[in-house]
């Protein structure tokens, strides 16, 4: 079906194409002569001096792009309708959620956008995993992975899922935003890789109660983690974070170890705060139905890590994000 959609559109905009392309050719020439035929100026098939009404070529036009735009909207929804589905009031298609679970996006401890190629394909590597697959990246995306951080991904290609857009994410497309095959290895970027049998580190938690802790928890993590959870629960409904145990590498700014939260899909918007120390957070509370969690350790000195839990979430008196 979905092939059937994509090969219609390709047929309906070269036709769409060639009649623009002659009417903007006839009208051209038109111009060139000093005058502008009648012919030009209606559409083909109806008759002069027969009493019929043309429409103009213009109005055509006008017709043949919404018309257009009609046909591709609808072959767009019927693609996200057959991709996306309800599962226990979650927005997800289910049949790839076991597939997904081993797609992770990966930061070099230098920060955002450090990884050359080669370096991209080491890090996924050594976690005993290989750089995803622009298959495996949408399946992921489709459940609700969303990260506003460009990186790479098998073959050389370089782009990142979203699940919704916003003005600094994405650039008004939801899917994957595709960068291509870059020709330049040397490019630095973050990575995505895929290890369905990884370690529990980050994912996307769509349970209304659930426990997240720190990689290896009760013992203390590992040096050199970067973690993401995405918290999406159902719409109108609230996320509710209460800390159990807390214990990360202090210093005065968190610079090392910490535990960052945002009030939105990424960890770009909504910034709430950057924990760090053994000092007992305050429960949080999301704006909307979605949340993001970034734990990062440096290359020194662990600690015992943390335990919270998502009690039920509260329904929300207004929508959603």
């Amino acid at each position: 079906m979905q092939q059937d959609c994509q090969c219609g559109q390709r047929r309906s905009m070269m036709k769409f194409l060639v009649l623009r392309n002659v009417a903007d050719l006839t009208e051209s020439k038109s111009r060139q002569t000093g005058y502008k035929s009648l012919d030009a100026r209606w559409a083909p098939g109806t008759a002069r001096g027969s009493g019929v009404t043309g429409v103009p070529m213009n109005a055509a036009r006008d017709i043949g792009m919404r018309l257009f735009g009609l046909i591709w909207t609808a072959c767009l929804v019927l693609q996200e309708t057959q991709a996306w589905g309800y599962k226990n009031g979650i927005l997800h298609n289910s049949i790839w959620l076991e597939q997904a679970a081993g797609v992770y996006h990966r930061e070099s401890r230098k920060g955002r956008y450090q990884l050359t190629y080669t370096q991209a394909r080491a890090v996924c590597k050594y976690e005993g995993g290989a750089l995803a697959t622009y298959e495996q990246l949408e399946a992921a995306r489709q459940i609700g992975f969303h990260v506003c951080s460009a990186g790479w991904f098998d073959r050389g290609r370089v782009g990142y899922p979203i699940v919704k857009s916003g003005s600094n994410c994405g650039f008004g497309k939801i899917g994957i935003v595709d960068y291509g095959y870059r020709l330049n290895k040397s490019e630095r970027w973050d990575v995505y890789c895929y290890n369905p049998t990884a370690k529990q580190c980050g994912g996307v938690l769509t349970d209304q109660q659930r426990i997240i802790q720190s990689p290896g928890y009760p013992e203390e993590y590992e040096d050199e983690q970067i973690c993401y959870w995405h918290i999406r629960l159902r719409y109108n409904q609230q996320i509710h974070l209460r800390f159990l145990e807390f214990d990360v590498e202090d210093d005065t700014d968190c610079l090392a170890d910490y535990l960052e939260i945002y009030d939105s899909y990424d960890d770009v918007l909504g910034f709430v705060g950057r924990f760090c120390g053994d000092e007992l957070p305050e429960d949080i509370h999301s704006t909307g139905n979605v949340m993001t969690l970034k734990f990062r350790s440096d290359s020194s000195v662990t600690a015992g890590g943390f335990q919270m839990e998502c009690p039920l979430s509260l329904f929300l008196s207004g929508g959603s994000k």
